[in-house]
């Protein structure tokens, strides 16, 4: 399979994400600006997925006791987490929680908090791509730093 398309899988995947994807694609020899590319679409498909399960599929599930009990702890975790950054910055705020390439500061989290949260779609979009974008060049330019100062080739 094509190394940019598992990069695209894996900034997809929630734990992931593009910290994820671009190092697999540098790893498999993918140009460094198209692996960018690539995985700041996929990872920004997150967005809508994402309001799409909340819209469509949780409401149907909300009758499973198990399901709800599960989903109310996790989306308590995810206010907490995301909360703070909205308080006082707004939907900048959205945009610099999900710009922080760590575990658990991506879009999927970011989705999350703005649904539960009631947010506007169009402006939460924006802010996370703003915030998606940001992860991906501080991550491109952490690997290519890393690359030139232990001086591997990269296509």
């Amino acid at each position: 399979m094509n190394i940019l398309l598992w990069a695209a899988l894996l900034s997809l995947t929630p734990v992931g994400e593009l910290r994820a994807g671009i190092p697999v694609a540098l790893a498999g020899g993918a140009n460094p600006w198209l692996a960018f590319v690539v995985c700041v679409i996929a990872n920004i498909l997150v967005v809508p997925i994402v309001f799409f399960f909340l819209e469509f599929v949780h409401v149907r599930l909300l009758h499973v006791k198990s399901y709800q009990s599960a989903f109310d702890r996790f989306m308590e975790r995810t206010r907490v987490k995301v909360k703070p950054y909205l308080n006082k910055y707004g939907m900048l705020g959205l945009a610099v929680f999900v710009a922080i390439p760590i575990p658990g500061t991506g879009a999927w989290t970011a989705s999350l908090a703005a649904w539960f949260l009631g947010m506007n779609l169009k402006k939460s979009f924006l802010a996370i791509l703003l915030g998606v974008a940001v992860a991906g060049a501080i991550v491109l330019g952490a690997l290519l730093g890393g690359i030139k100062l232990v001086g591997w080739a990269v296509a």
